[in-house]
């Protein structure tokens, strides 16, 4: 779990560092992750895994690594 949790912690400072605005960043995690919680009411596979925490992993990987997004 403490694994885990470092793993988060640093994805999050990873997307802090290169946003340009940390308020609109934050802004943006919130609505995704609110979003997200409406969105995925019928899956129960990743129930453990908060809305905003998936937001946080989402937008990092899309912003560190954008080739995901181009497939």
């Amino acid at each position: 779990m403490i694994n885990y949790s470092n793993h988060i912690l640093y994805k999050t400072e990873e997307l802090l560092e290169v946003a340009d605005n940390r308020y609109k960043i934050t802004v943006q995690v919130a609505q995704r992750a609110k979003r997200r919680k409406y969105e995925d009411i019928d899956i129960v596979d990743d129930y453990k895994i908060k809305p905003v925490i998936r937001a946080i992993l989402e937008m990092v990987d899309e912003i560190t690594q954008p080739e995901i997004i181009a497939d």
